[in-house]
């Protein structure tokens, strides 16, 4: 089971303000920049993201459920921040895998103790 909403909810308030400093920076870190589905407000998301073939994969720790992949996935698009960068990718695609083989050990243990399956793939937009 994915980490509880309420630490999302913590993590929303307090946490991810100071992480929205340093994340756009950070190997490993990135800012999802997405819209609201229905407000279109642009909200700014710190997330663990990682090379993976021609695109990226995002850790979803919080489950695919989270109002930021939802998000992402009806845009069919999303902006990030990484490593200084703006990059615009594309084709969302939500999957699983029970052992974060894709994910180096440290990562893997993690989102393997707290039970996090499930990751965001994006394409580099062309």
């Amino acid at each position: 089971m994915p980490l509880p909403r309420r630490l999302a909810r913590f993590n929303r308030v307090v946490t991810n303000r100071v992480a929205l400093f340093v994340h756009g920076w950070l190997p490993g870190c990135a800012i999802v920049l997405h819209r609201g589905r229905r407000s279109g407000r642009l909200y700014r998301t710190p997330v663990n993201i990682f090379r993976h073939g021609d695109g990226y994969r995002i850790a979803l720790t919080y489950g695919q459920g989270s109002d930021w992949v939802r998000n992402v996935e009806a845009a069919g698009f999303v902006d990030v921040v990484t490593r200084g960068r703006l990059r615009t990718l594309v084709n969302p695609a939500v999957g699983e895998d029970e052992n974060s083989k894709w994910a180096s050990p440290p990562v893997r243990f993690v989102l393997k103790s707290i039970g996090a399956p499930a990751y965001l793939d994006l394409e580099t937009q062309r």
